[in-house]
């Protein structure tokens, strides 16, 4: 079996790969470089001990897509390509709106072209909005308060009409929480380009010492300690989701939607002081004015995907950290 992989490079997306990999898949890979460097497939394969194709594409070009079809006999794709800082798409609305909507209607219908009718889609726990209660089940009211969560709840809805369109499409929808950590090899983990939009990739630039001090977002939230309550997911079993996922929509038809989270809360300061503490390191922070669309709190209720995909989060906070900051302390990557 086949997979393609958009945005595959990336931080999910290449520990995607692995799993695949590892369980069997055959894999191919789109991505532009926008966030990511090319190198990471030799990681993949280095990791695996086998090969992957890559095509240097946006999955907006719709000929690029044609052209991995023709020549790939693919039999499902993952969607991780898309532009994913919630604070930037609230400066840059537009250009969130024209990559992630475009690159998925490209893929869709290039798919529907070549009668390849299953995917698993990147979505995000961003489409609950400010949700009433907690843990967050499925069956919560969808709702954004950023124009990045805008755009997963948008494309949510395009692939729920594009199933009761036609009814041969498998489609899973991964709403996952806040990824994290790397791959214990630490080959591969999260590095973007400039300065980081997530706060992971912040704490580990404060302890290598590239910044000075970690800016925290609001110390006046409804939580316990005033910062925001989020739930850290280990990459390694996110990517372990997406294969439970390729597996089911391979075997039945259908269009449902699954979290991919721990079930437990860490603010941001549990999160700084666990990474001080499993990596003996300190890391400086200032308090700062809230971001806009930020909320309180957000954690999964996980039972339903392991109901029906047999999967649940394995990983802890602790392996968290101490595997992120393995990766970048990891020079031997050449």
């Amino acid at each position: 079996m086949k997979i393609l992989v958009t945005g595959g490079t990336g931080f999910i997306g290449s520990h995607t790969c692995v799993e695949l990999l590892d369980a069997g898949y055959e894999v191919v890979i789109i991505d532009n470089l926008s966030n990511s460097k090319k190198e990471v497939v030799s990681y993949i394969e280095r990791i695996t001990g086998k090969k992957v194709s890559f095509y240097e594409n946006d999955v907006c070009d719709k000929d690029a897509l044609r052209k991995i079809f023709n020549e790939n006999n693919i039999d499902a794709v993952i969607h991780f390509a898309g532009y994913k800082a919630v604070g930037e798409s609230v400066l840059k609305p537009l250009m969130y709106y024209r990559n992630n909507l475009d690159s998925t209607l490209s893929l869709l219908e290039v798919m529907d072209e070549f009668k390849v009718k299953k995917i698993a889609f990147s979505s995000s726990a961003t489409v609950y909005g400010k949700p009433n209660s907690l843990p967050i089940r499925e069956d919560f009211p969808l709702s954004t308060t950023n124009p990045y969560g805008t755009t997963k709840l948008i494309i949510e809805g395009i692939l729920r009409d594009l199933y009761n369109s036609d009814n041969d499409w498998s489609i899973a929808i991964l709403r996952y929480f806040n990824p994290i950590g790397a791959h214990s090899s630490g080959l591969i983990g999260e590095n973007p380009n400039g300065i980081p939009n997530n706060l992971m990739p912040y704490i580990i630039k404060v302890a290598t010492g590239e910044l000075d001090c970690l800016g925290v977002f609001g110390n006046d939230y409804d939580t316990h300690d005033g910062t925001g309550v989020r739930d850290y997911i280990h990459v390694v079993d996110l990517a372990k989701g997406h294969v439970k996922a390729i597996k089911k929509i391979l075997k039945d038809n259908g269009c449902d939607a699954y979290n991919l989270g721990t079930g437990k809360g860490y603010s941001v300061l549990d999160l700084v002081n666990t990474f001080k503490k499993v990596n003996d390191v300190d890391i400086k922070y200032q308090i700062k004015e809230r971001r806009k669309g930020d909320i309180d709190a957000c954690y999964a209720d996980p039972s339903y995907a392991y109901e029906k995909l047999g999967w649940k989060a394995l990983k802890d906070i602790n392996e968290m950290c101490k595997d992120a900051y393995n990766y970048v302390k990891k020079e031997d990557r050449k």
